[in-house]
């Protein structure tokens, strides 16, 4: 049961925190982007701010749930 949780929590905690960097990095709406103009109770709304939030929620609740099964196989 060990080896399950090591073959599907590895790859699944590499690959989720490799695409949070990608999503911190290059999904982040760039500096030059209309956000600014947008109040802050509105942020959520745009397109390009939006799109990052919701990868970037993805992203990490993915890691963890990798960490999580690793530390899981690991304990038991």
């Amino acid at each position: 049961m060990d080896t399950f949780f090591y073959i599907i929590a590895g790859p699944l905690f590499l690959i989720s925190i490799g695409a949070h960097f990608y999503v911190k990095i290059r999904l982040r709406p760039k500096e030059d982007s209309d956000l600014e103009d947008y109040y802050y109770e509105f942020e959520e709304q745009h397109p390009d701010y939006a799109n990052y939030l919701k990868w970037s929620r993805i992203t990490f609740i993915a890691a963890a749930m990798g960490a999580l099964l690793l530390f899981i196989a690991a304990v038991f």
